[in-house]
């Protein structure tokens, strides 16, 4: 029997894309408490179905799947500029491919302006009503208004037509930098990437005896099934090393392990990577908020998604990638490796010196690559202990000198020296977990 929590989530769920939705409206539909409501709406919201724009309301919009992640909705843009809707409230949760900004002549802006695209320009009233015709909506800077001709188009359109005090420069800014934040956001991998699903998952129930393991074992060639009780909710794990010298009628239940290590959908593959290495786990359960299985995913599924995201491209730029982009590999004469970066403005504090989180992120960057070249391997830092001598100033050429001072088969220590004009400025001692690509 599904819980009200999640009886009020299908619900919302089923309404139809621009929906208004209200605390009060949902309690008396289903009967629940408002504030039951209010924490289920919000469970809504943070699962991307469901917007609340102030002046607004809260409105039910299409969740994007990811590989649209980079483009916004008409909902978040109002949330983005700060703006206030002033017609087609109905189109909010359309999503937009392309904005466009107003600063030419009519005829030329028009040229470049159509459907599902956002112009942004000023009180000019004649453009706000053709970019609504040619299917597009409008974002009016410097917090004007509009005739309420084209307030009434925007209604029988469904576009929306948006007002923000902040000019036109500004505006672009704050889009582009969502964008360029969602773009980021889709390079990582999550668990949800590349679980395998729970309807192509074998999963024991606790009634189940041990007899059906050594089928689902003799068919699967697998050793490791999740153990869920009739609603789906995960209570174990069975693997070989639980059934031995155990009858083949001994109830399932009385020999996994319970209270499993899970991951949830949302969880990125780089923490299950460090939870599967540091516990030894090979095969965690993926569950939903209420601790139902959607799946699982192995080691091997994690390895593979760790090289896949080495060999992609980059497109949207971290602090990590700006700092590490000024590394200057280096050989020298007797084969000892190291790096040079130059401390540029954007990786310096208020007094003009290299700043401690950028400084972490050199010697771990160096750490990695040392590490990579010894032997060939997906890295988690597991711990960092560093000591910070002297200053580095802006435009400093500094020098990275990593050095391995023990390798095994899961672990490595490193010790990194970082030189300016040949004095130590700084030294790291760092711990590693390896994930071993066989």
């Amino acid at each position: 029997m599904a819980t009200k929590h999640e009886q009020i989530i299908q619900y919302i769920d089923s309404l139809p894309i621009g929906e208004k939705i209200s605390v009060r409206q949902i309690a008396k539909d289903l009967n629940v408490s408002e504030g039951t409501a209010y924490r289920a709406i919000k469970d809504a919201e943070n699962k991307g179905y469901v917007s609340t724009i102030e002046r607004v309301g809260t409105i039910r919009i299409e969740r994007k799947k990811k590989e649209n992640i980079e483009k916004l909705t008409f909902a978040e843009v109002v949330n983005i500029v700060d703006g206030q809707v002033l017609g087609g409230r109905e189109g909010l949760h359309k999503t937009l491919n392309k904005f466009v900004i107003g600063a030419m002549k009519l005829e030329a802006m028009m040229r470049y302006t159509g459907a599902g695209n956002l112009l942004i320009v000023g009180n000019r009233t004649k453009a706000h009503e053709l970019a609504l015709e040619a299917g597009a909506a409008v974002l009016i800077t410097g917090g004007f208004d509009t005739d309420d001709d084209v307030k009434k188009l925007a209604d029988e359109l469904k576009l929306p037509v948006i007002s923000t005090s902040y000019d036109t420069f500004t505006v672009a800014t704050m889009i582009n930098r969502a964008i360029y934040d969602q773009l980021i956001k889709k390079e990582i991998v999550l668990v949800e990437d590349i679980l395998t699903p729970v309807h192509n998952t074998v999963i024991l129930k606790l009634d189940d005896t041990i007899e059906k393991w050594y089928e689902y074992n003799e068919k699967t060639h697998h050793s490791r099934f999740p153990v869920v009780d009739q609603h789906l909710k995960v209570h174990g794990m069975i693997t070989s090393k639980d059934i031995i010298g155990f009858d083949k009628q001994t109830p399932i239940e009385k020999l996994m392990t319970r209270n499993p290590m899970i991951v949830h959908g949302k969880t990125s593959v780089a923490s299950a990577a460090h939870m599967m290495v540091w516990e030894g786990i090979e095969v965690l359960p993926v569950v939903d908020d209420y601790h139902r299985l959607e799946g699982i995913i192995s080691r091997q599924d994690v390895l593979k998604a760790l090289q896949m995201i080495q060999r992609q491209p980059q497109v949207g730029e971290t602090i990590d990638d700006i700092v590490t982009n000024q590394f200057i590999d280096v050989t020298e004469a007797k084969g000892d490796q190291f790096y040079r970066c130059e401390v540029t403005p954007q990786m310096t504090n208020y007094m003009g010196t290299i700043s401690y989180g950028v400084f972490t992120t050199i010697v771990t960057e160096a750490a990695n690559r040392v590490l990579r070249a010894h032997k060939k391997g997906d890295l988690v830092i597991e711990n960092v202990t560093i000591y910070f001598i002297k200053p580095v100033q802006i435009d400093s050429m500094i020098e990275i000198r990593p050095k391995v001072l023990e390798l095994g088969r899961k672990f490595a220590k490193v010790d990194v020296e970082v030189y300016n004009e040949g004095i130590v400025v700084g030294k790291a001692l760092m711990m590693a977990q390896i994930l071993d690509r066989t």
